[in-house]
């Protein structure tokens, strides 16, 4: 089983440096710092000019960050938005964004100091006033989709047009990597008060690039941002998103040379790829903290009941999963964190082991002698059809019946997370910078994840609160430990695999860094001669 380790790296937001020594120091990391050292090499000075054309494999739920939920929105939410804080691809640590710099004052006061001289798409300026806008708009809007991020925020009080404190109701260390994503990309107070919700399809933030067009399951069309902050950036004069919902039809066409870089590409795609694409195409596959699992609607009859939860953990064969899913390129999952990852407790890695008979046993405990039907929700592409096929005859051989309703990404976590709608459902999570986030997202009352809304039992939801009031690294890490261990004993998911990031591209497009995340940047790209 393949394993990588990524340190609680910190910086002088309130955290510790990370040193490549210290990165370096397991064995196993070789493997991570060998697949992120290509992209990193010196290059030749970055081209200005050219559109870089991207085979997207599903339309945005939404383009103000605020408001959407899907995980495959943030490679479009990106271009469009800086955040506070922005992280470092290959380990996650924090690095200066939109805030320059950021200590915690007292535990329960984190002060950011802000970049001047950013402007909005609009021309508005950037500063303390809009920041304080934007959050107070993500903890109090009733279409925030990201209020449970920021649950520890009690008030925001601009102190300087360029300093900011953000007050908590209590101590909260995860808070500054948490502003690397949604809750951080700050919109423009103006754009959405005069958009509304308009301002989902014509938002206005501080990014490299500005949308032009979106045309829903065709295009989505950015453009350089003149003004951009970055002198150096971008180099590109815009993206174009061709949204292509069959993996297979994105690859070929980066073959083809019709499109120059296609992501969240399937191991079967990177073999084809391999073999077809040689000397027309890079093929890049970098470990992610991204992985497949199982989200329950625990509000509903029969997943209410923590036996049968339990029971489709048991049946569920990771490894063959693997083999048969992700050509074996996967890393099997018990939690949300990878084995080797700092935070999690490695004395839990095989704790649902495959056991059809215990599965069977637990159905028989429920009530359920004769076994049980639920309502099992996907996407509709090839691919997802193949994965949904395995589990769902699995799940058969111990007795639970599945009815499949699949359709387009978008269309399945409206369906799902935001109606309550079917039982269960197989979304790829692809991780968030901090840990601690994963949890309050999927498990969290007020969690975008949790479909029923459902309060977390009492030790998961003190746990949750400990990984992220306690100071230390250690701290941190134990209560992790409990975190991973609660959500494991009332089975709240059926976590199955981490996969790697595959993305293939034109050997023209230059400049490119995978992250962790498993979610391209494409801020940086160039395109050479």
């Amino acid at each position: 089983m393949s394993t990588f380790i990524l340190p609680n790296a910190r910086d002088a937001g309130g955290l510790l440096p990370l040193s490549r020594r210290r990165l370096l120091q397991s064995g196993t990391m070789a493997v991570l710092a060998g697949a992120f050292s290509t992209p990193l090499m010196a290059q030749e000075a970055p081209k200005k000019g050219g559109v870089l054309r991207i085979a997207a494999p599903f339309n945005p739920s939404s383009l103000d960050p605020l408001t959407g939920g899907a995980g495959s929105d943030h490679m479009l939410l990106y271009p469009l938005f800086d955040t506070l804080v922005d992280f470092e691809p290959a380990t996650l640590a924090p690095r200066p964004g939109l805030a320059t710099s950021w200590e915690f004052t007292d535990p329960k006061t984190l002060v950011l100091t802000l970049r001047q001289g950013v402007r909005f798409h609009d021309g508005e300026v950037f500063d303390a006033a809009a920041v304080k806008a934007h959050l107070d708009r993500a903890r109090s809007d009733p279409r925030s989709s990201v209020k449970g991020d920021i649950a520890s925020l009690e008030s925001v009080e601009v102190l300087a047009p360029d300093r900011v404190a953000l007050h908590l109701n209590r101590p909260d260390t995860a808070l500054p990597l948490i502003l690397a994503d949604r809750a951080g990309m700050v919109t423009s107070p103006k754009g959405v008060a005069e958009k509304g919700q308009r301002h989902d399809r014509e938002p206005v933030g501080t990014g490299p690039f500005k949308l032009q067009t979106w045309n829903d399951n065709d295009v989505v069309v950015m453009v350089r941002n003149p003004d951009y902050w970055n002198p150096r950036l971008p180099h590109l004069d815009g993206l174009t998103f061709r949204i292509i919902t069959d993996l297979n039809t994105g690859l070929r066409s980066v073959i083809a040379g019709e499109n120059d870089f296609a992501y969240r590409l399937n191991p079967q795609q990177k073999f084809v790829a391999d073999r077809t694409g040689a000397g027309k195409i890079v093929v890049a596959s970098n470990p992610t903290i991204a992985d497949y699992h199982l989200v329950f609607n625990y509000k509903r009859e029969p997943l209410n009941n923590v036996k049968v939860r339990q029971a489709i953990n048991y049946a569920i064969d990771r490894d063959a999963f693997n083999k048969a899913a992700l050509m074996g390129l996967g890393v099997p999952a018990q939690t949300m964190l990878p084995p080797g990852y700092w935070a999690h407790d490695s004395a839990l890695d095989n704790y649902y082991a495959h056991d059809p008979e215990k599965a069977r046993a637990l159905l028989k405990e429920a009530g359920f002698p004769n076994g049980v039907d639920i309502s099992f929700f996907g996407n509709s592409d090839q691919a997802s059809q193949q994965r949904h096929e395995i589990i769902m005859e699995q799940l058969r051989q111990v007795g639970i019946r599945t009815t499949l309703i699949s359709g387009s990404n978008a269309d399945m976590y409206q369906r799902f997370m935001i109606r309550g709608e079917g039982d269960m459902i197989m979304t790829l999570w692809t991780g968030r910078p901090d840990p601690s986030l994963p949890f309050l997202l999927v498990y969290g009352e007020n969690g975008f994840n949790n479909a029923g809304k459902v309060p977390p039992p009492p030790e998961l939801a003190a746990a949750q609160i400990a990984s992220q009031t306690e100071a230390t690294e250690e701290g941190r890490k134990r209560a992790f430990a409990q975190l991973e261990k609660a959500a494991l004993d009332h089975a709240l998911s059926a976590e199955i695999a981490f996969v790697p990031g595959i993305e293939v591209y034109a050997t023209r497009v230059k400049g490119y860094e995978p992250n962790l995340l498993g979610k391209p940047k494409l801020n940086g790209i160039y395109l050479a001669d």
